[in-house]
C-alpha cells in the first residue's frame, strides 16, 4: 500500500502542539532539514561510529559533517533533492532513490545509520533501521522530545528495542521545512538524539546537551 507521506495537514510546530506558531501545510514528502549543528553535538559524545549508511539524506545537512569527519559510507532518500550537488561539491558519495520502508533488508548494512527520519514513519523507520543494522552497530535518530511517549511507541519499540542513549538538547535546535532556515523566527521544539545499539538490553542512559 502506498505511503502517506504527507502526514497531516499541520507543521511540526502544530503536531508538538504549538499551532499558534504556524499556518501552513507539511511539506509533501515530511521533508524538514536539520540543522547540522545537531550532528555535531552527536559526535561530541564519542560514540565510535563508523560505516555510517544517512538514509533520508535530504539536502545533505548531516551528512556533509559525517563526511567531513570519514564517517559516511551511504546516503539515500525517496527523492534525489539536490542532482547537481555532488559535481559541485566533488562528491564521491551519490544520493540513492531509495525508499527505505520498503527497502530489502535481506543484506545487513554492516555499519551504522543516522539521520532525521521523517516524523510519520519514526516509528516504523527505528525498527527497520535496528532491523538493518548488523550486531552491535548504531542506529542514531534526531526526534522531538514528544517521541518518548506514547504506548504504541513503547509497546512496538521502546520495550523490544530500548535506546542505549537519549541526549536531549538544551537548545532549540532547527528542522526547516524544505531546508529553508533563513525563513525560521526559532524552533519551538525541543529534540532528542535517540541512539540504539542493536544486541543492547540494558537500562536507557540519559544525557544532555547545549
Amino acid at each position: 500500500m502506498p505511503k502517506d507521506w504527507n502526514g497531516n495537514n499541520s507543521t511540526n510546530v502544530v503536531t508538538n502542539g504549538f499551532a499558534n506558531l504556524s499556518n501552513h501545510e507539511r511539506e509533501v514528502n515530511d521533508y524538514y532539514a536539520t540543522d547540522p549543528i545537531a550532528v555535531k553535538k552527536l559526535l561530541e559524545f564519542g560514540i565510535p561510529f563508523t560505516n555510517v549508511w544517512e538514509n533520508a539524506v535530504g539536502g545533505w545537512h548531516l551528512a556533509d559533517v559525517l563526511d567531513e569527519n570519514n564517517l559516511l559510507s551511504k546516503a539515500s532518500d525517496i527523492i534525489n533533492r539536490r542532482p547537481d550537488y555532488i559535481e559541485k561539491n566533488e562528491k564521491t558519495i551519490q544520493t540513492e532513490v531509495i525508499d527505505f520502508l520498503e527497502y530489502n533488508n535481506s543484506e545487513s548494512w554492516n555499519g551504522d545509520i543516522i539521520t532525521n527520519p521523517p516524523y510519520k514513519y519514526a516509528k516504523e523507520w527505528a525498527l527497520k533501521s535496528i532491523d538493518a543494522v548488523t550486531q552491535g552497530h548504531h542506529v542514531a535518530l534526531f526526534l522531538p522530545i514528544r517521541y518518548l511517549e506514547g504506548k504504541a511507541r513503547r509497546n512496538e519499540l521502546f520495550d523490544q528495542f530500548p535506546p542505549k542513549f537519549v541526549f536531549v538538547s538544551s537548545s532549540r535546535i532547527k528542522a526547516a521545512m524544505n531546508g529553508k532556515f533563513d525563513e525560521m523566527k526559532g524552533s519551538a521544539v525541543t529534540y532528542t538524539w535517540m541512539i540504539w545499539q542493536k544486541g543492547y538490553n540494558g537500562p536507557t542512559i540519559l544525557k544532555w546537551f547545549n
